[in-house]
């Protein structure tokens, strides 16, 4: 499986801005799909971004408009961009890579909070 380790999220105020990064250790991670979702506290892991190989992207619409997924081949680093976050965006956020029929493990995570 491949390997990911997200970063970057904090505590921020409602209308905050923040970053995630998820570094993997595939060499072939340019051919990967990559993937974001969440889970917020007692709730399930929902879909909330993903990235293909090819740069094409989709977004669960809870998030569109707000949040971007991209990718950086080169550092082997997928990212998410989140801004005008809201308290509902509280959750745990995971990232794993995906070249079909094969899925990756997802990684530990990095909590964001969005204060009230």
């Amino acid at each position: 499986q491949v390997q990911v380790e997200e970063s970057g999220g904090g505590l921020v105020q409602p209308g905050g801005s923040l970053r995630l990064s998820c570094v993997a250790s595939e060499s072939l991670f340019s051919q990967y799909s990559m993937d974001w979702y969440q889970r917020a506290p007692g709730k399930e892991r929902d879909f909330v971004a993903t990235i293909t190989a090819g740069g094409d992207t989709n977004y669960a619409d809870s998030v569109k408009g707000r949040f971007t997924i991209s990718r950086d081949n080169a550092k082997k680093t997928a990212y998410l961009e989140m801004r005008n976050l809201k308290p509902d965006d509280t959750a745990v956020y995971y990232c794993r890579a995906r070249r079909p029929p094969f899925v990756g493990n997802w990684g530990p995570g990095t909590q964001v909070t969005v204060s009230s």
